[in-house]
């Protein structure tokens, strides 16, 4: 009989605990951002090989070598990265358009929120 008491007071602890957590996930909608994330890591990989295979062959023109990425500047003793900065920064402006774009679209419809 003591070993059924045990068994109730263990399953009702957790149950106190599952409640706190599902009101946790709700207050500070956690589902909701990482949905956000999940699809933030697709469109990720999405803006990365556009950039990669569409916008940066044009710029492979420009820069000789055929490897724009691995491009460096040296001044002096010093080697900046240039070419992996501007990838990134492309990378970067291209993600912050796409977001833009869908917040813009998304919002349309409520005239309270401006962009």
């Amino acid at each position: 009989m003591s070993g059924t008491l045990l068994r109730l007071q263990v399953m009702e602890a957790p149950t106190g605990f599952v409640n706190e957590f599902v009101e946790f996930l709700r207050k500070y909608q956690v589902i909701g951002l990482a949905v956000a994330f999940i699809i933030g890591a697709a469109a990720t990989k999405l803006v990365t090989a556009t950039v990669n295979d569409l916008i940066m062959p044009i710029i492979a023109v420009i820069v000789p070598g055929g490897d724009w990425r691995a491009s460096v500047l040296d001044i002096g003793p010093v080697q900046f990265m240039i070419g992996d900065f501007v990838g990134n920064l492309i990378d970067f402006a291209i993600v912050a358009l796409v977001i833009f774009l869908i917040v813009k679209f998304i919002m349309q419809g409520d005239t309270t929120k401006k962009i």
